[in-house]
């Protein structure tokens, strides 16, 4: 599997918000023809009577020639992943990370909002410069 040009920049900005990666990639089994990889796993210690958070990151660079097809890429895997999780791993919360350029510009558009909403898309927006996670969004 060939890693996202933002691989590392998104692992190094969770890592710098208080993830701890657990994998990378994180691998799912559907069945013996089937198999997924998530880009990266983490868990995020909370309070003591809580346990942890754990998410599941997809990573896009939205670098291709055409926006919206790297958006039904995304978007698909989003699902499938989202899918599987909930049969596998149902306290894994499965994000889109995108860089905040992105977000700023072609996911503002109506059509796209009204996707993500939808679909219940969750996003990481990071800034790949500075390393860092921009805006978390439920």
């Amino acid at each position: 599997m060939a890693k996202d040009i933002f691989h590392q920049q998104v692992k190094n900005a969770l890592i710098k918000d208080g993830w701890n990666i657990t994998h990378d990639p994180f691998t799912i089994r559907i069945s013996e023809a089937i198999k997924l990889q998530i880009d990266l796993a983490a868990e995020n210690a909370i309070a003591a009577e809580r346990g942890s958070e754990k998410i599941a990151v997809e990573i896009k660079s939205f670098i291709a020639d055409s926006d919206i097809s790297s958006f039904h890429t995304a978007l698909g895997q989003y699902l499938n992943y989202c899918q599987a999780l909930e049969e596998q791993e149902a306290d894994r919360i499965v994000y889109l990370a995108i860089p905040v350029e992105t977000y700023q510009d072609f996911f503002q558009l109506p059509f796209i909002q009204r996707s993500l909403k939808r679909y219940q898309v969750k996003l990481i927006i990071f800034n790949p410069e500075l390393e860092v996670i921009s805006e978390w969004i439920n």
